[in-house]
């Protein structure tokens, strides 16, 4: 299998742009870590590089994945550095949890990967409607 580097960067800037604007607050130690957010993120950057991968469902469930743990790894370290700074041992913590979690994020990656492939692939002609 072919690793669509593309449909990998469209997943991962999708994954960090809404994993840091969809509930995370950072200054003064006020990180929380919405359970609903990490999967609405995880399903939503799934779905961009599945989609624009577009080849097959296990193809677009990997990439959706991919994309999707490491754009949590790079939200992790975001957080978890202004966390040590602005919160001290507390942003230590939140590391090891954030770490434990990617498990936890490339799951609804893979799903939503796998939706956006399937989508894609719907809407592609077949031969026998161009040729008609």
């Amino acid at each position: 299998m072919d690793i669509n580097w593309r449909a990998l960067a469209y997943g991962l800037l999708t994954a960090i742009v809404i994993g840091l604007l969809s509930g995370f607050t950072v200054p003064y130690t006020s990180l929380t870590l919405p359970v609903v957010g990490a999967g609405l993120t995880g399903v939503i950057a799934g779905f961009v590089a599945g989609y624009v991968d577009g080849q097959s469902l296990g193809s677009g469930a990997i990439h959706g994945g991919i994309a999707t743990t490491l754009g949590a790894i790079a939200v992790s370290i975001f957080l978890v550095t202004f966390g040590i700074l602005f919160g001290g041992i507390l942003g230590i913590g939140l590391a090891a949890l954030l770490f434990v979690l990617l498990v936890v994020y490339a799951i609804p990656g893979a799903v939503g990967g796998a939706i956006g492939s399937a989508l894609k692939a719907r809407q592609r002609p077949t031969p026998a409607e161009t040729t008609g």
